[in-house]
This record gives structure tokens, C-alpha cells and sequence, in this order.
């Protein structure tokens, strides 16, 4: 079994497996979708309310909520080539900071240290009405180019160490840089999300319901369900996109099939919340989505992120493809993976050329085993 979820590799609608969402064949007619649904991994709950966000003092809340990174200027001129074909790449980080409140989310040790424990690229194709997303596993072993870390000091180029390193080597311009680097691909835009944010959205959302067809029992991330139907609150749901010990195989793998099933439930229901109609569930949400994310600059301020939003109202779940880099299992070290390089690079073209994922780069490959235990209720 391959490590990808449903659907299969490929743009919804295409029915060649080459052409992008633009080509022709397989061409759906839009349909209508809440203002400001947002595709991104830990930021979809979030983004979604700043469509209707207003004037006034609370632009001025919002706008300062905002924290940004300006990617541009860390990384210079040194980087692959923007794409001309209409479509975006966004990098999705989800921080594994132990630091004051988030040390009591999620299980782990307070060590001080901050990492990438999940991270997602999100390729939105020309036409914006598809998207596939790529989901890195933190335990691949890559070679990390050099970095200067936001104190200005800067770390030399290490080779095989794991890819959350980056992060917590030189923040999120290293994780920028060694997407780049290990791909060939521009990343256009930059999305973080920490564990308290995260707990707060889903909880202000009302929790999402799903179903899981295994029973989950993980104590390091605190996670306890049986087989069946559930509404996550916040806290549950942060435990269910960091397990890894509870189903599966125990790896990184497994927990990526889980994470990739969470965010399309959360973007189905979050579709169907209706928060036009509350003004102040609205602003309450959107106060706390700001807060809780990191931008690049150039989505550093609320009408930036507000048009960006704006730009994937017309993409849902079913409108997702959803992958996982092609690794394998490390020989000396079942707690690694490493990245199948042939099948890797029919990803990465795939991005470059705005066309949909080749199922060859998606089956044969390692995976964690728990595909099929959470689906969208």
C-alpha cells in the first residue's frame, strides 16, 4: 500500500493524469464555496474568517496580531525561478514549540526547542480551482544547505540529518531554503501555525466530527478514542494530528495519514459553518487566527492575507489531492526514512509544470499503515 490518501494522485476532473485543471478535458464547472476557505493545513480553520473581517479598529487589531517573516530578503536572490503559469506554492508548517503554553498541548518534553512537526507544500494550480499538497515527513534525512538563523548566525551545510532540523536550526527561512534546495521548486508564500493557536480555532469552530474505523490510544499525545464517530475539541484534535504510537506502524508515516484525513474533515465542515451569519464568532475567530499564525511578508498584513484567501474560495476538500514525498525506510534506521530520488523528482516536475502528480511517483512506497482509520463524518 502507498503512503498517499484519497483521492488518488492527479487533478480532480482530469482524466489523463497530465493536463492541468486549465487543460480542457475533464473541465467541472465551479461551485459555490464560503468566502475565504483556505487550503492550508493548520491555518484552514483560521483563514477562512478574515473574508469577512471589517474596517476600522478591528483592521487595526487584526493587522497587529499578524507576525511575519520576510523570506525575500533571509534567502536573497539565490533561489529557483518563480513560476509563470498562474499557479502557487505555499510551504505549511505546523511548530512543535515547547514553549510557554504550548508545553502542555500535545505530549513531548518542555526542551526549549522548536521544530517543524508537520510540513506541507501546497501547490494551487493555474485557474485556482485544484490543488495538491505534499506532505514532508519530518524524519526524511535530506541535506540541509547553510543557513543564518534569525540572530544572524549562521550554520554550516549538514548532510543527512532530518529534515525538522531546518527548522530548528535557522526558522522558518532555513525550512524555506531547504524546500528549495531539496525540490527545485519556489516557494511563493509561507504559512506557520503553533499548538495553542491551533487548539483554540478548532475549539471557536466547535469542534470537528469524524469518524475513525480503529480504536486510538496514544499516551504521549494524549489521545483516547474508540472506533466510531467523534467531535474532536481542540485538544483532541491536536493529540489526532500528532500521533504516532496509537495506530499504524508507530512512524511519522502513519501520522501523515491521519493529518492529511483531519484537514479534509476540517475543510468540509469549516464549509458549512456559516459564520457570515455571526458577526461576533466572525471576529473572534479571526483575532485568534491571526495570532496564531506567521506569514511571509508578503502575507504579513490582513487585506494581503484577506485577498490570498480570497483567491481559494473555489477550492474544497474534494478539490484536493493529497500525497506524501516518495521515501523509504532507512536501513540502519527504521526511525528514518529516506527520499526515493526517481520518484521524487516526477513530484517536484510535476509542481514546476502546473500539472497533476504522476500516480507512478505515489505507489510502492514506504508507508505508516493508518490509511483509512479517520475519515470526514
Amino acid at each position: 500500500m502507498s503512503a498517499e490518501s484519497t483521492p488518488e494522485p492527479g487533478i480532480p476532473g482530469d482524466d489523463n493524469g497530465t493536463t492541468g485543471p486549465d487543460g480542457g478535458r475533464g473541465r467541472r464547472k465551479p461551485r459555490a464555496r464560503r468566502r475565504g476557505l483556505m487550503i492550508a493545513a493548520w491555518t484552514a480553520a483560521g483563514v477562512v474568517v478574515l473574508g469577512g473581517a471589517g474596517l476600522g479598529y478591528v483592521y487595526f487589531k487584526l493587522n497587529g496580531n499578524l507576525k511575519s517573516v520576510d523570506i525575500d530578503q533571509a534567502l536573497g536572490t539565490d533561489r529557483p525561478t518563480k513560476a509563470d503559469n498562474g499557479s502557487e506554492n505555499i510551504l505549511v508548517l505546523g511548530s512543535d514549540t515547547r514553549s510557554g503554553s504550548n508545553k502542555k498541548l500535545g505530549g513531548g518534553t518542555d526542551d526549549g526547542s522548536a521544530r517543524s512537526d508537520t510540513a506541507m507544500i501546497i501547490h494551487v494550480y493555474r485557474g485556482h480551482r485544484t490543488a495538491s499538497v505534499v506532505s514532508i515527513p519530518r524524519d526524511t534525512l535530506i541535506d540541509r544547505p547553510a543557513c543564518t538563523d534569525p540572530k544572524g548566525t549562521t550554520h554550516d551545510a549538514a548532510r543527512d540529518v532530518m529534515f525538522n532540523s531546518a527548522y530548528s536550526t535557522g526558522g522558518a527561512a532555513c525550512a524555506v531554503k531547504t524546500v528549495e534546495s531539496m525540490s527545485g521548486v519556489r516557494m511563493d508564500h509561507y504559512l506557520e501555525v503553533d499548538f495553542a493557536g491551533f487548539q483554540k480555532l478548532i475549539d471557536q469552530l466547535g469542534g470537528v466530527r469524524i469518524t475513525t474505523t480503529k480504536d486510538i490510544d496514544d499516551p504521549e499525545s494524549h489521545l483516547r478514542l474508540k472506533a466510531g464517530t467523534h467531535t474532536l475539541d481542540g485538544e483532541q484534535a491536536l493529540g489526532l494530528v500528532r500521533t504516532r504510537h496509537g495506530v499504524g506502524d508507530g512512524s511519522d508515516l502513519g501520522r501523515i495519514q491521519l493529518q492529511q484525513a483531519f484537514v479534509k474533515a476540517l475543510l468540509d465542515q469549516v464549509e458549512h459553518v456559516g459564520l457570515l451569519g455571526n458577526p461576533k464568532r466572525l471576529l473572534d475567530l479571526a483575532d485568534t487566527a491571526t495570532k496564531a499564525v506567521t506569514t511571509d511578508s508578503g502575507l504579513g498584513s490582513v487585506n494581503s492575507l484577506m485577498s490570498f484567501a480570497d483567491g481559494l474560495k473555489g477550492i474544497g476538500a474534494s478539490d484536493m489531492t493529497m500525497v506524501t514525498l516518495p521515501v523509504r525506510y532507512d536501513p540502519a534506521d527504521p526511525n528514518r526514512v529516506l527520499v526515493e530520488q526517481a520518484k521524487a523528482r516526477l513530484v517536484w516536475n510535476a509542481l514546476k509544470t502546473d500539472t497533476a502528480i504522476p500516480k507512478a511517483a505515489t505507489t510502492g512506497n514506504a508507508t505508516g499503515e493508518a490509511a483509512g482509520v479517520v475519515a470526514a463524518s
